[in-house]
């Protein structure tokens, strides 16, 4: 009979989650100054952003002996195809929106995860869902105001697109996974396939050499993504799932104290009472 796997005690625990937001909120701010600085469009900067991962991903496959190939290349496609999208409109978000606003709407995501699977796998959903699920969707009301009555209100229902497909690919990563797929095999083909697309997007719309001034902007984004992927996943191992999920928020509450530290973008009190409710909601809905 086979013995649980025990899970090597790990003195950060749940801790890795911290330093994953800081990582993701780091990477959120390389790309808005990409975008601002050296006018790169988020198509290019999407490329830039998975280019490192299929790199390091496919060398240490083939330096572990795994193989890519996988008998649910359809899924893998489809997963590819909706989590493309999701990253797409996030970095639009980032390149046309204040920091905190761009990175909360991405953060929707669990919200829309807990609305497909009610729909979709038919899941019947417990009171404190429904209640994150509703005081979530109000949240975003409340965010979207100041966007709608500023001018900006296109710009923000975009960047609400990427949580809406991000919650349907985690669907689709959630399928993929009880199926017996490796989590790195699962993120190689979503970053492959999200370079490609990514690729034919920018040609079409033209590429900017980069520069040496760019150079370090672009490794950056790549670096600070693939570390707070290791240790987003790092916590959710050794973690508790709960902490981990609550802890995740944090990258909001970064992105909002550089923006109004270091960016000059100060929150009224209708973005910040929209974000409140948000993380409220997204924590509330992390709970069984």
């Amino acid at each position: 009979m086979l013995q649980p796997t025990t899970i090597p005690k790990d003195p950060l625990g749940s801790a890795w989650i911290i330093i994953a937001a800081f990582f993701f909120t780091l990477m959120g701010v390389l790309v808005k100054q990409a975008g601002t600085q050296f006018n790169m469009t988020h198509y290019e900067l999407v490329f830039w952003r998975v280019l490192l991962a299929v790199i390091v991903l496919a060398t240490q496959a083939r330096w572990r002996g795994h193989s890519l190939k996988t008998p649910y290349l359809k899924e893998h496609f489809e997963r590819g195809i909706t989590g493309s999208i999701s990253l797409l409109l996030f970095f639009y978000g980032l390149t046309h929106l204040p920091l905190a606003t761009a990175i909360t709407l991405n953060y929707t995501s669990a919200l829309f995860l807990a609305l497909f699977s009610i729909i979709l796998l038919h899941e019947k959903p417990s009171t404190k869902m429904w209640f994150g699920l509703l005081f979530g969707l109000a949240g975003i009301v409340v965010l979207l105001q100041p966007a709608f009555s500023s001018g900006m209100a296109l710009q923000t229902v975009i960047a609400l697109g990427s949580g809406v497909f991000a919650g349907y690919a985690y669907l689709q990563v959630r399928e993929l996974s009880q199926a017996g797929e490796p989590a790195w095999r699962v993120v190689f083909y979503f970053s492959l396939m999200s370079g490609v697309i990514a690729a034919v997007f920018a040609t079409f719309h033209g590429w900017h050499l980069p520069t040496l001034s760019s150079i370090p902007i672009l490794l950056g984004i790549g670096i600070t993504a693939m570390f707070a992927q290791l240790a987003m996943t790092r916590a959710y191992h050794v973690g508790r799932k709960f902490t981990v999920a609550s802890l995740s928020y944090l990258a909001v509450v970064f992105s909002a104290l550089y923006a109004w530290l270091f960016a000059g973008e100060p929150l009224g009190w209708l973005e910040i009472l929209g974000m409140l409710m948000i993380i409220v909601a997204g924590v509330v809905s992390s709970l069984k």
